[in-house]
């Protein structure tokens, strides 16, 4: 018995009911301080409760500025996840402590584009950033975060973080173990794999951005003919 072919409307409806697959390896990129235009503009995106998880308060646009001129980026370290078009959509903060009596320990924070939601970026940054820790000679972890946030404090209990909980707000605190040659090399891998990756998306998006002049040329050119010469 020879079976006919699927249909096209066929094959639509069972790629449909097939369940969306997330990449595992996603390109996450070291900051540079020369992007602090682009943190703003991630942060200030935020709808307002997401703000609120974030900072722990309702921050508003003035004080997300401030936060951003204050970065130190020589002391921290901040990752962020770009589309296609070189938007934020998602970022982590891994602040190293002033204190020297403390220098072994770090706090990490995340944020999210709510349309970019669903995908686990917060984890990936998170283990991320964890990686990086543990390469710095970190050897824990602080996670500041309201109560309400289960989503953050759920990605640092299922990382074996302990989870103090005092009210409106909570504390995890993960152990990390020391830097083996695996942490080590999956770093420099992942770094170049994500500037070699955000070098494509620059190229592309200056192609489009040629094309688009290109469109727009005689457009322009043609309108300027129509118009009577000048006396």
């Amino acid at each position: 018995m020879v079976n006919s072919p699927a249909s096209p409307s066929s094959l639509r409806k069972a790629a449909r009911r097939m369940p969306r697959r997330r990449l595992d390896f996603v390109p996450i990129r070291a900051i540079p301080p020369t992007e602090r235009a682009r943190i703003v503009q991630h942060l200030q995106g935020l709808e307002p409760h997401d703000r609120y998880l974030r900072f722990g308060y309702a921050a508003n646009d003035e004080q997300i500025q401030r936060y951003v001129d204050g970065l130190d980026f020589e002391r921290d370290q901040i990752f962020g996840i770009y589309n296609r078009r070189l938007h934020l959509i998602a970022m982590a903060h891994l602040a190293f402590a002033l204190d020297r009596q403390y220098a072994s320990c770090a706090e990490f924070g995340v944020s999210v584009q709510a349309a970019a939601r669903g995908r686990g970026y917060g984890k990936l940054l998170f283990n991320r950033a964890v990686v990086h820790a543990r390469n710095q000679g970190v050897g824990m972890l602080f996670i500041h975060a309201l109560t309400e946030n289960t989503i953050m404090l759920g990605i640092a209990h299922q990382a074996g973080a302990r989870v103090h909980r005092d009210g409106s707000e909570s504390e995890a605190r993960l152990m990390l173990p020391p830097a083996t040659l695996d942490t080590r090399v999956s770093e420099m891998v992942e770094r170049q794999f994500a500037e070699a990756n955000y070098a494509i998306k620059q190229q592309a998006k200056r192609v489009r951005n040629l094309f688009k002049r290109l469109r727009a040329a005689p457009v322009a050119d043609a309108a300027s003919d129509a118009l009577p010469p000048a006396p």
